[in-house]
């Protein structure tokens, strides 16, 4: 069962601390792609990044070791995972001795990309590692970009529809980068909030400042996953201002020890960076 109806979400669970690969749970991306007409060959590429700030094995000994971890999962894959069982799986370690870190590290990257059929990248920051500022992982930053938050708008939608996207079609094309950080949608499951900033870099015909900044509001009170929030942002720009170039990054706020960072793009460009926010 692959519904996130069927997961441990939302649900009373006991936590196990034994290594539990089971405990992961797999969801399709293609039933949500369906909903916003991704189909055969996807029209981005790009990644789903999740730090996890809440995890620890045994050495050997017995003595409890600490890490950050930095999982970076393919939008090409398959499935993702339901995150409360992902924080479940990533628990199932606390009692379980490995040999060490690298060990850790080859038991999550194997389970991670069997789950989600796809390979899985996996780093590990211990914590000797912890006060090394240069560490893109520990290193706080805000997303680059112009930020259209202080637009003086009136708003009355708070459900993502066709039509309040628009263009400036009569000026000429930009290379632009624009930011907000009032991006909030619900879990599909719970109802929980879910908040974040994006980051919404194109080339094409301007996009509308004050449509766009309606637009991501309006999802304040819609009911997805991160990723399949971001997807349908990317498709929507996509098809209703049609830029040359497109990429969309948002960076959620954590939950359960884990934050969830989706990147999608339509041109061959360097990996985001994986700087923490102020609200991470």
């Amino acid at each position: 069962m692959s519904d996130a109806q069927h997961s441990p979400l939302g649900k009373t669970v006991s936590y196990i601390t034994e290594y539990d690969p089971g405990l992961l749970f797999p969801i399709p991306r293609q039933g949500k792609r369906d909903e916003i007409g991704v189909t055969g060959t996807l029209p981005f590429m790009g990644e789903d990044i999740w730090n996890g700030y809440e995890l620890s094995w045994l050495n050997p000994r017995g003595k409890p070791q600490v890490a950050l971890a930095v999982f970076r999962f393919p939008a090409s894959s398959a499935n993702i995972v339901e995150s409360k069982s992902f924080k479940l799986y990533l628990n199932s370690f606390n009692q379980t001795r490995l040999a060490n870190a690298e060990a850790l590290a080859t038991l999550l990257r194997d389970d991670l990309s069997q789950a989600v059929q796809a390979p899985v990248q996996v780093l590990l920051i211990e914590s000797a590692r912890f006060a090394d500022e240069r560490h893109p992982g520990i290193r706080f930053g805000e997303l680059d970009g112009y930020c259209i938050d202080n637009l003086d708008i009136e708003v009355d939608t708070y459900s993502p529809q066709a039509g309040i996207l628009r263009c400036d079609e009569a000026d000429a094309p930009v290379d632009e980068v624009l930011t907000s950080n009032l991006l909030k949608s619900n879990c599909l499951v719970t109802g929980q909030p879910d908040w974040a900033s994006v980051q919404i870099r194109y080339v094409g015909q301007p996009i509308n400042r004050e449509s766009l900044l309606r637009y991501l509001i309006s999802f304040r009170n819609h009911n997805e996953f991160h990723e399949q929030c971001v997807e349908r942002i990317f498709m929507d720009i996509l098809r209703d201002c049609k830029p040359i170039k497109l990429a969309v990054y948002a960076r959620y706020t954590r939950r359960g020890g884990l934050d969830i960072n989706p990147y999608r793009c339509n041109f061959n460009a360097p990996p985001p960076t994986n700087l923490r926010t102020a609200r991470q």
